[in-house]
């Protein structure tokens, strides 16, 4: 199940995609993809609708939402590709690197990137996202974590490196800025996506800048999970992002930042692609 919600700001509905460019509203069977409903049993009383009976729409020209809505937490994992590591100078970390990013920096697939005032080292990272599924909380083994996913989408982790790296402090000041974390367009459930070898990549103007697979990773999929339960728990609608392979702007010399008026284009193989315009803040 293909899992997507459309609307203006504020007022986007939760969906189900029928087609590439189809959809069905299920406002009628559950308020919304968030945590309430997912923590109620939202998929499985979708999953038990007959959609068919539901009228479908044309996606063409819709904005599309968040596929999740207001989750509780926003979670990255750092250094977290092979590559990544080696072109950042760094040793890969003995275990997995973990961040915050402020929720409410999560924003549409296809919404603009705001570049903050006076930045000048705005960043792209393209990162595929976990989406929790049911609580989670010191799991017993890696065996279990799949169990709690409730799927996957594309995750663009935007950083502003002057405040990531250069200022005093945490990485979360760098990470947090409105709009840093479009995501979309959908979320692939679980059943439906095989996450540990799929290609990921990001252009910028049209310019392959990151082109990658996640058999990169250095900490899979079910590792992160099981290991962020051992001292967070999870709940439905929670974001992992899992990490960014080589190719980030700041690894470039000189570094390729990005700049008010770039197209940004951010891509999972089986999960599709978001494009996010840049404006500068005003």
């Amino acid at each position: 199940m293909k899992i997507a919600r459309f609307g203006k700001i504020g007022s986007e509905r939760p969906a189900v995609m029928i087609s590439d460019n189809k959809a069905v509203y299920v406002d009628s069977l559950i308020k919304d993809w968030n945590r309430d409903e997912l923590e109620a049993g939202a998929l499985k009383k979708v999953r038990s609708a007959d959609l068919s009976l539901l009228e479908s729409f044309d996606i063409a020209g819709l904005r599309i939402g968040s596929p999740v809505a207001r989750p509780t937490k926003l979670i990255c994992i750092g250094l977290n590709y092979a590559r990544h590591a080696a072109e950042s100078g760094m040793t890969p970390p003995p275990e997995p690197v973990v961040f915050m990013k402020a929720p409410d920096c999560l924003v549409g697939p296809n919404d603009d990137i705001v570049i903050p005032p006076n930045s000048t080292a705005t960043d792209y990272e393209v990162e595929l996202a976990i989406v929790i599924g049911k609580r989670a909380l010191y799991l017993k083994s890696e065996a279990e974590a799949r169990d709690y996913i409730l799927g996957y989408s594309i995750g663009q982790d935007v950083s502003e490196r002057h405040w990531q790296i250069e200022r005093a402090g945490q990485w979360v000041k760098g990470k947090s800025f409105p709009t840093y974390n479009p995501m979309g367009p959908v979320i692939v459930t679980g059943d439906e996506f095989e996450p540990d070898d799929v290609r990921v990549y990001c252009t910028v103007d049209g310019e392959k800048r990151q082109d990658s697979r996640t058999s990169d990773l250095i900490y899979g999929i079910s590792h992160i999970v099981w290991y962020v339960s051992q001292f967070m728990e999870l709940h439905p609608g929670d974001i992992i992002n899992t990490g960014t392979p080589e190719g980030v702007g700041f690894g470039f010399k000189p570094p390729k930042y990005l700049r008010a008026g770039q197209e940004v284009i951010t891509g999972i193989e089986g999960i599709g692609e978001i494009r996010s315009k840049t404006v500068a803040h005003s």
